[in-house]
């Protein structure tokens, strides 16, 4: 049998996955089964890296999605809409979905799961996150039997390009950003990036997969990279850390016995020891660090994005739904190990209650005694200091850094609010969390 394909987009992503389906010759032998039945674009007239007959071209896009003779629709148009809406219509139809798209699935993964349970239908997201990093189904399956206690993952290849530069250059952010743009490293606009949101969607995702519970995107906490400086990477070296953005999601731990479980699920810049698996992860590479009973850790490394690597995620997604409706005859039970079967939402921990380690880095006037006002309003909050040293002067002003034990982040907020209203205290320039 064959099994024929609506492709919806046909950008960097979608000809990477119409070639492949063109050029099957050594590949697995389940491709000779699938072909593409038609391609969605916005323009006929573009010319495209991919050589297609042009009677699989239409602008028409809705067509695809309502053609009974379209067996998986796969979307690789990027953005909300007309996604959303196209993903939803081909579920309606009885069609099977593969996706790239992790901002649709991280806002609207509720609806399209519970339509696509309803409707017997698969809907397929390795693409989503970690480009062509196989994660999505490893959490689904073979990381299934066990516990997990957190995943933690350099999921954004813009901000980690970004972050190494600063660390081998000791150049300043907007001159990198403005650079990596200059590029093709980071987008016009590159807020979804550097502000952490596409990694929030990513962590989201995987949180979702990992806890068995659906996730709400406005409950996780994102902060970006805009405010790490040269400084703070030139301090973290000498400290024996890089500066990375992660995303974590991890099970955190219960205050007392009768305490609730609840998940942190966050996206901030951070201070990883050199000696972390996570700390040699540069350029635009992706990795994401799952740890759970009994397998101790396992990483998952590669390419974060790109045509081939994205488009490779896509079309293994493509072979596990083809490979499954072989093998069951089109049966309309659903594999338990493919479909999506959790529908309760995870408890997300505000971000006040998450404990952590800190840096900071505070400007003050030259005064004696500062240093040991600093360590009593952190005590009067029951904030416990790992190291305060004055490391030297900027212009007139003295600069102190201090890493803490790890503190109930609440607290520490509020040893800020008391320090900021010493007279002594000119700035606080940064702020970052210490894995």
């Amino acid at each position: 049998m064959a099994f024929k394909i609506g492709l919806l987009g046909l950008g960097t992503v979608g000809a990477g996955t119409a070639q492949i389906l063109l050029d099957r010759a050594s590949r697995h032998p389940l491709l000779q089964e699938i072909e593409i039945h038609s391609i969605g674009v916005r323009s006929l007239s573009k010319s495209r890296p991919v050589q297609l007959a042009d009677e699989l071209l239409t602008t028409d896009l809705e067509a695809i999605v309502n053609d009974p003779a379209v067996d998986i629709v796969v979307e690789v148009l990027g953005g909300l809409e007309p996604a959303r809406s196209l993903i939803l219509k081909a579920i309606a139809n009885g069609k099977h979905v593969v996706t790239a798209n992790k901002a649709v699935i991280a806002r609207y993964g509720d609806e399209i799961y519970t339509a696509a349970n309803s409707a017997g239908v698969y809907v397929m997201l390795e693409a989503a996150v970690g480009g062509g990093i196989p994660i999505i189904q490893p959490l689904k399956q073979y990381l299934g039997v066990n516990r997990i206690h957190a995943v933690t993952g350099i999921v954004n290849g813009t901000t980690n390009y970004i972050l190494t530069r600063m660390q081998t250059e000791k150049g300043e952010f907007g001159d990198i950003l403005a650079d990596a743009q200059k590029l093709g490293y980071a987008e016009a606009d590159p807020t979804a990036d550097v502000d952490g949101l596409d990694a929030g969607d990513k962590i989201a995702i995987l949180a979702s997969l990992a806890f068995g519970g659906r996730i709400k995107l406005q409950e996780v906490y994102c902060e970006g990279i805009r405010k790490v400086s040269a400084a703070d990477i030139a301090y973290a070296d000498k400290l024996g850390f890089v500066i990375k953005l992660l995303a974590i999601a991890k099970l955190q731990q219960p205050a007392t016995d009768n305490s609730p479980e609840a998940l942190e699920v966050r996206v901030n810049p951070t201070f990883v020891p050199k000696t972390h698996p996570l700390a040699s992860i540069n350029g635009v590479y992706n990795a994401i660090l799952v740890e759970g009973e009994p397998l101790g850790q396992v990483m998952f490394f590669g390419p974060g994005a790109g045509a081939g690597a994205t488009a490779s995620a896509v079309v293994a997604d493509i072979m596990n739904i083809a490979a499954v409706l072989k093998s069951n005859n089109n049966a309309t039970t659903l594999h338990p190990l493919l479909s999506c079967s959790h529908q309760h939402y995870c408890a997300i921990a505000p971000i006040e209650d998450v404990v952590t380690r800190f840096y900071a880095r505070f400007l003050t006037k030259d005064r004696p005694g500062v240093i040991g006002k600093l360590g009593t309003c952190f005590g009067n909050h029951n904030v416990s200091l790992e190291s305060i040293v004055q490391i030297g002067f900027q212009d007139s002003l003295a600069e102190i850094v201090v890493v803490t034990h790890d503190v109930r982040e609440g607290n520490f907020r509020k040893a800020l609010d008391e320090i900021r209203s010493l007279d002594a205290i000119d700035s606080i320039p940064s702020i970052l969390r210490v894995l």
